[in-house]
């Protein structure tokens, strides 16, 4: 068995774009979302139902929430994922503090499907960012990994039923009709998201040709605790014999994976397949349970 170390691989254009991401994100929170009386899911939509109920402020609610979300879940992010979620935190939880105080605002006239747009698009634009550099804003994605991790129960699903959950308890502050307009913003943000940063929700199985397999299988193992195959190829004109390397992720572990690939081979072939359905272990309810904070290496 290979041994490789979880090291630490921070870029620095990683965090700026993981913050510019935040900066798109939170300009629409503030200036549309907030502005029009919109919900929003995930942590975000719960700040915005504390501002209503409670006054307070929802760039120090973001931070106040997810500080023991990140505690609690900092087994299951590894070394860099960690450091990319607590940055995405507070660069979000900054962008919304500075963006209400900046004097801009965007005028639409009251359109209200005109504001379900645009809402939909700066959340998609800045959330795609942040997901294609690696990043990650915290909140309904720590809890949806702690329960891939611990129940094998696939992010999607859980993401889903979170910002289900989250956008019915904003009906106690806002009308049905805020909330079709609500929807049609949350149906823009995925489609917004897809084009982005390449599906936010759906799976991803990678194939891999290389002939470091064994180092490449490791990291893949170590470092995104995520199973792999290893098929046996022979090479139609060579007719040499060799092995492939199959995984299936989330598209957050996407840019991590192909990072580790072009790491320790650089003349990999890589292959990238969506993946519309993943049934099985760290994907729906088959997984095993596992000691809540115990590392899988």
């Amino acid at each position: 068995m290979y041994q490789t170390k979880d090291k630490l691989q921070v870029r620095l254009v990683d965090l700026i774009m993981i913050a510019l991401g935040c900066a798109f994100y939170a300009f629409g929170l503030v200036k549309v979302n907030i502005a029009n009386s919109l919900a929003e899911g995930g942590i975000t939509g719960i700040t915005l139902i504390v501002r209503f109920w409670l006054h307070i402020d929802p760039a120090y609610s973001t931070l106040v929430i997810n500080i023991p979300l990140i505690i609690i879940a900092f087994r299951y992010l590894g070394k860099n994922a960690l450091i990319y979620t607590i940055h995405g935190t507070i660069s979000l939880s900054f962008f919304i503090w500075l963006w209400q105080r900046v004097p801009v605002s965007i005028n639409i006239s009251h359109d209200m499907f005109i504001a379900g747009l645009l809402a939909g698009f700066f959340g998609g634009v800045g959330s795609g960012i942040i997901y294609r550099f690696g990043g990650t804003t915290g909140g309904t994605d720590i809890v949806a990994r702690i329960f891939e991790k611990k129940q094998g129960v696939a992010m999607g699903k859980t993401l889903l039923s979170l910002d289900c959950v989250v956008l019915g308890l904003s009906l106690s502050y806002i009308s049905i009709r805020q909330m079709m307009y609500t929807l049609l913003a949350s149906y823009v943000f995925s489609r917004i998201i897809s084009f982005t940063q390449e599906g936010a929700y759906a799976a991803r199985g990678v194939i891999i040709f290389s002939n470091s397999y064994p180092e490449i299988t490791q990291q893949i193992i170590t470092k995104l605790g995520r199973g792999v195959s290893q098929i046996q190829t022979t090479g139609a004109f060579s007719k040499e014999q060799g092995q492939a390397i199959y995984c299936v992720v989330s598209p957050s572990e996407l840019t991590s994976l192909k990072r580790i690939v072009e790491a320790v081979d650089k003349h990999a072939f890589v292959s990238i397949l969506t993946v519309n359905e993943a049934i099985g272990e760290g994907f729906t309810y088959a997984q095993p349970q596992r000691s809540f904070f115990k590392r899988r290496f």
